[in-house]
Parts: structure tokens; sequence; C-alpha cells
């Protein structure tokens, strides 16, 4: 069952862009591992999400898994360090956390991945990014959620309970940084109720996929 998105009050607002970072909020996860936080952090955050749901180019993946292939349980699109992000505000976001991150990351964001969540059976599995150089490096990713909130889960690599729970949607920024990517996984879970859709886009340095 796909559900509608439902307007946020956080993201009323007639432009469409970035905040303030100064409200980020620093978690320390353990073993290196930190996430920041800034809830509301883009407004207009419904109406980007229904230009990127219109203009982008997605695509349905297959991948082998589990010694069969399976459809990628999601929509994909992905922006190189030369292409045109599909939105303005896409480009000032990314100008506006290098300011914030490139001292403390060493680099700037240079890529952007797209993730189209259209109901709750949309979902991905636990993992951390670790294809390139956050196999062996800190670094970190950064995550602007618009449309409706998923439950975007974390836990210490290697199993056990999920340590640690946000929703994001409607403008939510989250940042992982330091070893994250090596010592944590995380997911977005199938949802148990019907949920309506969310875009995720992920800004990340270069070789970190």
């Amino acid at each position: 069952m796909t559900v509608a998105l439902q307007g946020s009050l956080f993201s009323a607002a007639d432009t469409v862009g970035p905040g303030s970072l100064a409200g980020l909020r620093r978690t320390v996860l353990g073993h290196g591992a930190w996430i920041d936080v800034l809830p509301g952090w883009l407004s207009g955050a419904d109406a980007l999400f229904q230009s990127l749901a219109a203009s982008v180019p997605w695509q349905a993946e297959r991948r082998e898994m589990y010694e069969q292939v399976v459809s990628v349980p999601r929509l994909l699109a992905r922006y190189g360090e030369r292409d045109p992000l599909p939105h303005p505000a896409l480009a000032e976001a990314r100008a506006a956390l290098n300011a914030r991150y490139a001292a403390e990351l060493g680099e700037p964001f240079r890529t952007a991945g797209l993730c189209y969540y259209r109901d709750g059976r949309d979902s991905v599995a636990w993992h951390g990014d670790r294809i390139g150089r956050g196999s062996r490096q800190d670094t970190m990713i950064a995550i602007l959620s618009v449309g409706e909130p998923r439950a975007l889960l974390l836990r210490p690599r290697g199993g056990g309970a999920p340590s640690l729970r946000r929703a994001l949607g409607h403008g939510d920024l989250l940042v992982m940084g330091g070893s994250c990517q090596r010592t944590w996984d995380h997911a977005v879970p199938k949802a148990s109720r019907p949920v309506g859709p969310r875009i995720s886009i992920q800004f990340r340095p270069r070789g970190v996929s």
C-alpha cells in the first residue's frame, strides 16, 4: 500500500534551501564513531521532495544476493563529481556542509547518491559504506532526508540489538563521521504500518561508497 506524502509544518516555507547549522547536536557512539543530527535543516523540504520525485531519472536495479538476483527495494540515482545536481537546493546544501565540515573531514563532499523509498515496503539492509576508502579510513557521509520520516537504525558492527534509532524526513540532516562506516552498521527497515514516500540524499567525499 502506497501512502501519499503528508506535508510538514516545518517545510511549509515558500523558499527551498538549507538553514543554519548552528543547531547541530553530536552523539558519540563509541569506537571512534559519531553522528551529528539537525532536525528540519532544509526549508521547503516537501516542495523539494515533489521536484526530485518528478525530475530525477530514477533507476530500478537488480543485484546478486544470497546466490540469486533480486530487485533492490528502492529506486536509485547517482551524481558524480562533475554532474550537476538535480535541484539548486542540493548544491546549496552541499556547499553549506563543506563550509562546516571540510576542515574536520580534510576534504569536501563531492558526490551525491539518492534513494527513493516509495512506501514502507522499500528498505535497505544492515550495512556500512565500506566500499573504497571507507573500509580503512575515517570519513563522513551526510544524509539529507525529504518526504515522510523513516527510521534509520544504527548498531555496532557484528550485530546485536540496534543501539540508536532516528526518524528522518521533512528536511532532517544526519551526518555519520569518524569510524562510523567501519565500526557501525546502519539500516532503513521495512515499515510495519503504511507510510508515505521518502527521498534520502547522501553526500560523500571522493572514493567513498
